[in-house]
């Protein structure tokens, strides 16, 4: 990859990671409800899901979805399920330590794991690797995956920010309450592009 080449894929790794999207969102809710410090293994899980993802279409899972097209509507399928589930889990979150079951942020694993269903992270990993990895070397694949781990850092980091700076608002079980449940209009939301293309 040429230094142009890899300036042009740093910008376009910062416009799609820093766009409201699933993961972003999710984050974002998190900050609110937990605050940054217990939120960083849900950002960790995200950056390493997505760097892997990256590796693997890398080295050929593309080629999977390209001979069996019917993968890609059993992916939104499940993606589309997936994300409405998340979206009424949001919806319905207590505060921190009340109710019966204290509520929890995302672990790392389901964090990495949710990368799988996660249409934009589909649509952010099968662009990298078809725009920016023309030649296929393995140290240019490991270059893209490490950069998208740190943007990915970089960018959830920001959102989740804004999510603990919200939290002094949400003090109100009301607001937060409302806020919980814009979240979960907005994550169904931002998979309409997804959906109507």
């Amino acid at each position: 990859m040429t230094y142009e080449l890899y300036i042009a894929f740093v910008g376009f790794m910062f416009a799609a990671s820093l766009t409201p999207g699933p993961n972003n969102l999710m984050v974002m809710a998190s900050g609110a409800n937990f605050g940054h410090r217990r939120t960083l293994p849900h950002q960790l899980g995200i950056a390493t899901g997505f760097a892997f993802m990256v590796v693997l279409m890398g080295v050929g899972i593309s080629a999977v979805f390209e001979r069996f097209p019917w993968l890609n509507t059993v992916l939104m399928v499940v993606a589309t399920a997936y994300l409405f589930w998340l979206a009424w889990k949001i919806a319905h979150a207590a505060a921190p330590g009340s109710g019966p079951a204290k509520a929890k942020p995302m672990t790392f694993l389901q964090a990495a794991a949710f990368q799988w269903v996660n249409p934009k992270a589909w649509a952010m990993a099968l662009s990298a690797v078809t725009i920016y990895l023309p030649d296929n070397a393995t140290v240019t694949l490991l270059i893209v995956a490490g950069s998208y781990f740190v943007v990915t850092m970089i960018s959830t980091s920001v959102w989740t920010r804004l999510g603990q700076e919200l939290r002094r608002v949400l003090t109100n079980p009301r607001r937060l309450t409302a806020f919980n449940w814009t979240m979960a209009v907005l994550l169904i939301a931002s998979l309409m592009p997804v959906l109507l293309a």
